[in-house]
């Protein structure tokens, strides 16, 4: 007789709300509400990084490559922004210049755009989520050059991240009353 296999927790909500959260008080900072401090870090390092690699990790249990790639490298992207903010502080020769950011930004946003075609077979959630995300890069790093994109950046970036807690709570609420409380949009069959 063989053993059934226990049923995996759904690791997406943790995951997005840790990028969600994390996104949305780095952009109220971008907005000028208050400046980056132990809070965001904290948030990128524990929130936004930690956690959502841990969910990459439970996502790689449950065999979903995409899940794994996005939610690891993106808890990544959170730790090495982190540090590019902290680690020059006493060490000014390591501050990346602004070709150095915008391009650091644009990578990501390269990356994020590639896999917001790996959405389109998902719900319409998770597509905002992902094209919300790339455009954010993409402002960010020009903003880089023109400095008065950061506070469209960061009003984008509030959507975005707000997007990605929506989902979360979406997925909880709906899996927990086992029918639609908070509607995602229909996934794509073909």
């Amino acid at each position: 007789m063989s053993e059934k296999k226990p049923d995996l927790a759904n690791p997406a909500p943790l995951g997005l709300m840790g990028f969600g959260m994390t996104t949305v008080l780095l952009n109220l900072s971008n907005l000028g509400l208050f400046g980056v401090s132990s809070m965001i870090l904290a948030m990128g390092i524990f929130y936004g990084g930690i956690a959502q690699i841990i969910a990459g990790i439970m996502e790689f249990r449950k065999g979903n490559t995409f899940g794994t790639t996005a939610f690891t490298s993106y808890g990544a992207f959170w730790l090495t922004l982190v540090f590019l903010i902290l680690y020059p502080i006493g060490n000014a020769q390591f501050t990346p210049d602004n070709a150095g950011m915008a391009t650091y930004l644009f990578l990501w946003g390269l990356f994020t755009f590639i896999m917001f075609f790996g959405t389109l077979k998902a719900n319409r959630g998770l597509q905002t989520v992902f094209l919300t995300l790339a455009i954010l890069f993409f402002l960010l790093a020009a903003a880089h050059f023109i400095p008065s994109l950061v506070i469209v950046a960061g009003a984008e970036g509030v959507l975005c991240g707000f997007s990605a807690f929506y989902l979360s709570l979406a997925e909880v609420l709906n899996e927990s009353y086992g029918r639609v409380i908070l509607p995602i949009g229909p996934m794509r069959t073909d």
